[in-house]
């Protein structure tokens, strides 16, 4: 019977390494489906962070999106009713009071097939809401803007994107001065 010696054992275990290593490198890795229009639709959930001035504040958010429209059934309205209402046991009494307010987002889409995402450009409407305090209510209308598009992308089925509520009305007088809320989603996820 004829023995190995080291250095004919260590070559052969070089060689079998070399193999493994060559056919890594012939395999890809896994293979990224590319993206259609339909993949957007769905239910999502989200860290939502929204900035007003020095003020930060982050929650998980759900919203539902359709075949152009972005919909929530509960928007986060709280920094606009504490803008609206300064005293901050009232606009708590008020945000309590609206209860859930449903907001929807148009958008119309195109996939980027190069960076595989679907590019959604958001076209928000104005928010109309009735803020109940002192026995009266205050019709306020925010507006709404999205100044970059969100993506959805087909790597990691996420989507992203950013509104800013540049203005606010309270009834039909512009509020100023006012700091702009701006409501990141910069990761949202099926579920």
């Amino acid at each position: 019977m004829k023995k190995f010696t080291v250095s004919q054992f260590l070559t052969a275990i070089l060689i079998v390494l070399t193999g493994f290593t060559l056919y890594s490198c012939t395999v890809d890795g896994p293979e990224i489906r590319p993206v259609k229009q339909e993949d957007v639709i769905g239910n999502y959930k989200g860290r939502l962070i929204t900035v007003q001035g020095e003020s930060k504040t982050e929650k998980i958010k759900n919203f539902k999106v359709k075949k152009d429209t972005v919909m929530f059934a509960e928007f986060p309205v709280d920094e606009i009713v504490k803008t609206v209402v300064k005293d901050p046991v009232k606009a708590e009494m008020a945000i309590k009071a609206l209860g859930k307010v449903k907001y929807d987002i148009q958008y119309t889409s195109s996939v980027n097939v190069a960076s595989n995402v679907i590019e959604l450009s958001l076209v928000p409407k104005p928010m109309e809401i009735r803020i109940p305090v002192d026995g009266t209510t205050k019709k306020t209308e925010v507006v709404l803007t999205a100044k970059q598009k969100g993506f959805y992308v087909g790597m990691d089925g996420s989507m992203r994107f950013v509104l800013n509520a540049e203005k606010i009305t309270v009834d039909g007088t512009v509020l100023a001065p006012y700091e702009a809320i701006n409501y990141n989603f910069p990761f949202c996820v099926k579920y």
